[in-house]
């Protein structure tokens, strides 16, 4: 009988934080701010990330050099010579629209790029936005062709 006694447990529910509602609240005088300072203060908010009470904050002290080349990386989305093996039978193309119609790519507007991981014994014709040498090998030895844009063992 007692299996069926559904209860919260220990600690679970608690009661809600009534601030300014005086001493009784069992938050009296400070409201469980603590004493002084900006946060104990009414409308306190940091007023952005690195903010350092006023301190000139670290990312303005320290000299910013260089360059990054975060903003023109290409990001691919890679297939494997194995994914291809499985997926697609001999003869047929390999292009963005296949791979896309086969679920192995996410968008038509990503680039793509073949990787040699695997073994590939039919014949296709790949074209993509870059081949890896070795995959673009294994393709070649199995009887395929190659059509990428761009191919890694020209840089």
């Amino acid at each position: 009988m007692s299996d069926f006694l559904l209860h919260a447990p220990e600690g679970a529910n608690k009661k809600p934080k009534r601030v300014g509602r005086g001493s009784s609240s069992g938050l009296g005088t400070t409201a469980g701010k603590g004493n002084k300072g900006q946060q104990s203060r009414s409308g306190s908010a940091v007023p952005y990330v690195g903010f350092e009470g006023g301190q000139m904050p670290l990312y303005r002290r320290i000299a910013h050099r260089g360059f990054s080349n975060y903003p023109f990386k290409k990001e691919f989305d890679v297939v494997n010579v194995d994914v291809l093996e499985q997926k697609f039978n001999a003869g047929e193309t390999v292009d963005k629209a296949a791979l896309l119609a086969k679920g192995l790519i996410r968008s038509e507007k990503n680039l793509v790029k073949i990787l040699g991981n695997g073994e590939l014994t039919k014949s296709l014709t790949v074209d993509v936005d870059k081949v890896s040498a070795s995959a673009k090998a294994k393709i070649e030895k199995a009887g395929g062709s190659v059509k990428a844009a761009e191919s890694s063992e020209s840089k």
